[in-house]
């Protein structure tokens, strides 16, 4: 089997290769996109996760990573096309949005995202799994959820297990996001809530994007309004986090070395210019839209391709532990956030 990077290291080296380098990896892409298509439609039809769909539909097709033409753009679509869909991220997001929020949620969504990560660090440690596996879930669960999962996965160490503690935590970060979206409301009217104190909640402690606007428009429109603008700040937090962790990965790389260089991901960068040109006021409405519509269909092909690298025997030998402390940081980052709103 061929890597993704000796792919793509010939086809930069021979620029005449690029032709035979688009027919080796179309055949994967093809295929990843056709399933991202068919969960699109899946999701819209019956209004439910299309990462969830997409994952399942890919793990079916598993078949199609084990030999033969499809291998290359398998492994094209969950590297490269994933970076771009991280990237283009950063198209939703102004300083403007987060700084209309006030002190308060932000240092909210700061304290929660940090000690989300730390708990899943040392509980992680304490279930007897792996501190990537604490750090990679716990990023999932207090940034973005899947799309904050690809993206941490992509600077942790590479292991074995690698690909398959990623489709987990997708998988299961995307089910209590869904579960979450359906209790949360209940939640917040049964304590009495007023708009903007269940938008900040909502927006903290959901974990995906869409489960957020689902969650905040079912109360009101201005709780989803402020659900949505502080779901973008947890998103914004994505590049100082995904930094950081590339930062001691490094070091950790190096021996711990103060001088070791950190190769910072071109994806952070293509993320933190789009913020700033956002902010700017530099895109327009339509680039905009182009760039959250490219950005989730990379995603959604992304995970596909995932799930394709991905078989259900071997998601089903990780047994109960790493489930109970993904549940266990969202309870956690629900606590945090709920002790804010009430009490600050």
């Amino acid at each position: 089997m061929e890597g993704l990077a000796a792919i793509e290291s010939s086809a930069q080296s021979h620029p005449a290769e690029w032709r035979a380098f688009f027919h080796r990896i179309y055949p994967g892409l093809l295929v990843a996109g056709t399933i991202a298509l068919a969960a699109t439609w899946l999701s819209q039809q019956y209004h439910s996760p299309v990462m969830l769909f997409a994952l399942l539909f890919g793990m079916t097709f598993h078949f199609l990573y084990e030999e033969g033409r499809c291998v290359a753009g398998i492994e094209f679509s969950s590297k490269a096309v994933l970076r771009v869909g991280v990237a283009l991220l950063g198209a939703r997001i102004t300083a403007h949005q987060i700084l209309q929020l006030g002190a308060m949620p932000i240092a909210t969504v700061v304290v929660a995202i940090i000690s989300t990560i730390a708990l899943g660090a040392f509980a992680a440690r304490m279930l007897g799994l792996s501190r990537s596996f604490g750090v990679l879930s716990g990023g999932a669960v207090g940034i973005c959820g899947a799309s904050a999962a690809l993206a941490i996965a992509s600077v942790l160490p590479r292991t074995s297990e690698s690909e398959r503690d990623t489709i987990l935590t997708v998988v299961t970060v995307t089910l209590l996001s869904t579960i979450a979206m359906i209790i949360y409301p209940l939640f917040v009217t049964v304590l009495g809530f007023d708009h903007i104190h269940a938008g900040i909640f909502l927006g903290g402690t959901i974990h995906d994007v869409a489960q957020v606007v689902g969650a905040g428009y079912s109360i009101s429109p201005e709780t989803g309004d402020v659900a949505t603008y502080v779901k973008l700040l947890r998103v914004s937090m994505l590049l100082p986090v995904v930094f950081s962790i590339a930062f001691f990965v490094s070091r950790r790389a190096k021996g711990g070395q103060s001088h070791a260089k950190v190769n910072l991901p071109l994806f952070l960068v293509g993320f933190a210019v789009l913020v700033a040109l956002n902010s700017a006021g530099l895109l327009s409405k339509m680039t905009t839209d182009v760039a959250n519509d490219a950005s989730r269909w990379s995603l959604v092909t992304a995970i596909a391709a995932l799930g394709m690298k991905t078989s259900f025997k071997d998601l089903a030998a990780v047994g109960w532990k790493p489930i109970a402390l993904m549940v266990l940081e969202t309870v956690w980052i629900a606590a945090i956030t709920a002790i804010a709103v009430i009490f600050v």
